[in-house]
């Protein structure tokens, strides 16, 4: 295990950035904006470890690296191993500090996306419900209104009719796309998108062809198989022969179909991962060296594919996959208000861009909680914006409402994906606010996110920090959500206080310095749950 000592804190609490591979420790009472921090993160898509030591009564140590089961990793005279890289930041400027380090790093790496198009995914529209016609019919839908790339997700391959079978056999089921996915693909390009396409190369279901063939190549010790999850296995990529069947057999489908982007799924934990090439011996590590090897074998083969990283929504999203992948999928829970608080936190390890956020459907898929277009969208927006939703559903104020937030999307998403990130400290356990600062402090858009009832009615004072302390900025509800804050200024009447006129802050042509806004700040009164309203600060 590779040790690595901390610098010293008098005082120290850590937080786990939302169950992803990293430690925070900081000086007490650190925020978003203040303390002096310290992270560490293996740069690791497999098994790692993660400690705080207290040695002495003025000393922590911290801990990070692999975890090695006994007898994975086996050194005889001459043999190597080298530790994955352990990634370090600290600041003195609280967690955005500490975030801002590392999405300038993902920034400057080779596969960094320089665009995120609009993405429609068909997967909580249809499941494995597929029907060339239904799919036709979405893919026009979509180009409708301004969605830039397609993506089929599970059930195109064979007998893949239900999760319980068809993993492994990476061949078109022509049962239901009798033509093959070649005439979709020329729809959709014809129609100016990209065509996207799920895969889930390291799984396979003993319910199929593969596994029939060769029950040898799943992940086990000792002869015993695992137990099941999902109804699949673990297939063993460290066997060169399975490696070279899911090669060979992914080329072929993304040579034939045209291919622009790849969703590649794991969904299962690694449990008892061993392999038949060594007698079951633990192969976790040398499972994740094969998958960065076929991933960047597929990369080389195909490069003008984009790949997203997906694990059962929202896993294997860590240092080392960021240096091979174009996005993530941050989490399969697309319900808005879960939604809020995942991608607060992991966005404190991956830039915005990389992480996939959809508009889902009006009722929650998985809480059956009912939202607003607009607090769905805008929770949306400020990543890798999409649509996770069965459009056909959706009324026409509804697609005309989308139409507008991709529109806008598309005008701000070199703004929203290039600035410092920043989370604002609010006092309201009701509320909490994020946004997006130029670096050179020209502008900001600032989202209050009224996430709960308030404990009390007196509102909230969102200070914004990063602005230019001397500059003078102008205030203005910015988005397709500029209409939401009509409920706002009517409540705000009520108490004789309008927090932002149309007009601006102070008056017809009033400015209020950065200084102001980052130690008064603007108040919003308290507002409805499960609404959110946009502010645009612009330099003047």
């Amino acid at each position: 295990m590779e040790r690595v000592r901390a610098v010293e804190l008098s005082d120290h609490r850590c937080v786990d950035a939302a169950d992803r591979p990293a430690l925070i420790a900081g000086t007490e009472g650190f925020c978003f904006g203040s303390g002096s921090m310290l992270g560490v993160q293996p740069a690791w898509s497999g098994n790692t470890v993660l400690a705080v030591d207290r040695i002495t009564e003025d000393g922590t140590a911290v801990f990070a690296g692999e975890l090695l089961q006994p007898g994975e990793v086996v050194l005889t005279t001459g043999d190597t191993y080298t530790t994955p890289w352990i990634v370090i930041t600290a600041c003195n400027d609280g967690l955005d500090g500490l975030a801002h380090s590392l999405h300038a790093w993902e920034r400057s790496l080779p596969a960094h996306p320089a665009s995120q198009p609009v993405t429609l995914n068909v997967w909580e529209a249809l499941y494995f419900d597929q029907d060339p016609d239904v799919v036709l019919d979405l893919v026009g839908r979509a180009a409708r209104l301004g969605v830039e790339r397609f993506v089929l997700d599970d059930g195109w391959f064979h007998a893949r009719r239900t999760d319980t079978a068809g993993l492994g056999d990476w061949w078109v089921d022509r049962s239901v796309w009798p033509d093959g996915l070649k005439p979709l693909a020329d729809a959709i390009h014809d129609h100016g998108m990209q065509f996207g396409l799920w895969f889930e190369p390291e799984m396979v279901n003993p319910d199929s062809d593969l596994y029939r063939e060769h029950p040898d190549w799943v992940l086990q010790s000792t002869g015993r198989l695992p137990l099941p999850h999902r109804n699949q296995q673990v297939l063993d990529l460290t066997n060169p022969d399975a490696f070279a069947h899911v090669f060979e057999q992914i080329s072929a489908v993304l040579e034939e179909c045209g291919v622009d982007y790849v969703k590649w799924d794991h969904n299962r934990d690694l449990l008892e991962a061993g392999t038949n090439t060594r007698g079951g011996a633990p192969a976790v590590h040398e499972q994740t060296v094969a998958y960065y090897r076929l991933l960047d074998t597929l990369r080389g083969r195909f490069p003008n594919i984009q790949w997203e990283s997906c694990a059962s929504g929202g896993g294997r999203i860590d240092l080392g996959v960021i240096e091979h992948v174009e996005r993530v999928w941050t989490s399969d829970m697309t319900d808005a208000l879960s939604r809020q608080r995942i991608q607060r936190w992991t966005v404190q390890t991956v830039a915005p861009e990389y992480m996939g956020m959809h508009i889902s459907a009006t009722t929650s898929h998985q809480t059956g909680r009912t939202y607003t277009l607009d607090f769905r969208a805008a929770t949306a927006v400020f990543g890798s914006f999409g649509i996770e939703w069965d459009i056909r559903q959706a009324s026409e104020s509804d697609l005309a409402r989308i139409a507008q937030w991709i529109a806008w999307y598309k005008q701000e998403r070199d703004f929203l994906h290039s600035g410092h990130i920043v989370r604002l400290d609010v006092t309201d356990p009701g509320v909490m606010a994020h946004g997006v600062i130029t670096d050179d402090a020209s502008r900001a858009i600032i989202a209050h996110v009224q996430y709960e009832e308030s404990p009390s009615n007196r509102g909230v004072w969102l200070r914004v920090p990063g602005l230019d302390p001397k500059a003078h900025y102008r205030l203005k509800w910015a988005g397709p959500a500029a209409e939401d804050p009509e409920d706002v200024l009517r409540e705000a009447s009520r108490r004789d206080w309008d927090p932002l006129p149309e007009s601006g802050p102070l008056g017809p042509d009033a400015t209020i310095t950065g200084a102001a806004l980052g130690t008064i700040g603007v108040r919003i009164p308290r507002c409805h749950p499960e609404t959110i309203r946009l502010i645009e600060i612009v330099r003047v």
